[in-house]
């Protein structure tokens, strides 16, 4: 199966995504100031627009594998990481410090939609 690691680590982001917004809705309710609990929102929001987005590039790569796709992946995946991981773990810990590396994490997540920009414009027209 092509990409298959790139499904599998999808699939767990989507499962994450449900066990983090139940988490927030129902774990940590009343628990965190409105801001952190904003902010922990904010992150799954984030990271469950960018796993449909993996999911319909991998879609799309299997029917047209395209150089940058891989590149665009990678980018959402570790942009994910940071910028959800750094708002789930500031809002976790009250650590407001963390709030440094949400930034870095967004600036990976626009580079993942230039790269499959870039592959589109780069791709020969198939007519």
């Amino acid at each position: 199966m092509q990409d298959r690691g790139w499904w599998l680590g999808t699939a767990l982001s989507g499962a994450l995504v449900v066990l983090a917004g139940a988490f927030g809705a129902h774990g940590l309710e009343g628990q965190l100031a409105q801001r952190l609990a904003a902010a922990f929102e904010t992150g799954v929001r984030y990271q469950a627009w960018h796993t449909l987005a993996m999911l319909g590039v991998l879609a799309w790569r299997a029917s047209l594998p395209l150089a940058g796709q891989v590149l665009g992946l990678g980018l959402w995946a570790a942009g994910m990481l940071l910028f959800s991981g750094s708002l789930y773990a500031m809002a976790l810990s009250g650590v407001g410090a963390l709030g440094v590396v949400t930034p870095i994490g967004g600036v990976l997540l626009i580079g993942g939609w230039l790269a499959l920009a870039s592959s589109v414009i780069r791709a020969r027209r198939i007519t």
